[in-house]
């Protein structure tokens, strides 16, 4: 167990989910910022709904910023490239990019182009390279105890057994987003006038990378439209 969580947290994760259950989004973002500090985070993919978290931490008024983390795999669409841009500009966020020590390129060479074989093993090695190293290589850089991020509860069968505060490879992991539906989401960005990302325009309720992505459709939508239908994870959000 790394050293930088308190083992107070550790042992009380069930108090301090009860605590959790009474806040709003913005309280439980306060409420990391004031347990942990410069040991609290934020994770974005710039997806569908990212800025929603991302507006919230933007309209704290805090002494110090959050950190923000963008995982960039490399392989994002254009369109996440372009309203990353804008949210960025528009929020005022001041972000870090993380990618994996391997180029796209250098990656291909070496395993070839893992999400096309339509084997689990490869897909858990191409979000390794570019996913999970990335965002662990990160939080070990800034001695990170907590991150949150923008997981709901409605999106795939592991997030549905999520808490509010659970542990992920060691560190833990804040979802204050969690309870949040669909309408919650439209409703906000609808009242805060944020900006949609230009592929949900286009069919799209989940953006990942422009190879494991897809629009709805009559069978498939959401999650289930990711990396073939193989998996609906890509291991940030998990354990295993």
């Amino acid at each position: 167990m790394i050293k930088n969580i308190h083992k107070d947290i550790q042992t009380n994760l069930r108090k301090y989910n009860q605590e959790l259950e009474d806040k709003k989004p913005e309280g439980m973002l306060t409420w990391g910022y004031e347990k942990f500090d410069n040991q609290f985070a934020i994770t974005t993919s710039f997806g569908i709904q990212s800025s929603v978290l991302l507006h919230m931490v933007s309209k704290l008024r805090l002494q110090k910023k959050i950190k923000i983390f963008w995982i960039d795999t490399g392989y994002l669409p254009p369109e996440t490239y372009h309203y990353a841009e804008k949210l960025i500009y528009d929020l005022s966020l001041e972000v870090e990019v993380l990618q994996s020590e391997l180029s796209p390129a250098r990656m291909e060479a070496k395993y070839g182009k893992l999400w096309e074989t339509n084997k689990e093993s490869d897909l858990d090695k191409y979000h390794d390279l570019r996913k999970i190293k990335p965002l662990e290589n990160g939080l070990e850089k800034y001695n990170i105890s907590c991150w949150a991020s923008g997981v709901r509860s409605s999106q795939t069968n592991n997030r549905n057994k999520m808490k509010f505060l659970d542990v992920i490879r060691q560190r833990l992991s804040l979802r204050p987003l969690l309870n949040w539906t669909n309408k919650d989401i439209f409703y906000y960005m609808e009242e805060n006038n944020l900006p949609d990302h230009p592929l949900f325009i286009k069919g799209y309720s989940s953006v990942g990378d422009w190879h494991s992505s897809g629009p709805d459709g009559m069978e498939t939508k959401g999650r289930d439209t990711r990396f073939g239908g193989v998996k609906q994870e890509c291991g940030i959000h998990t354990n295993n």
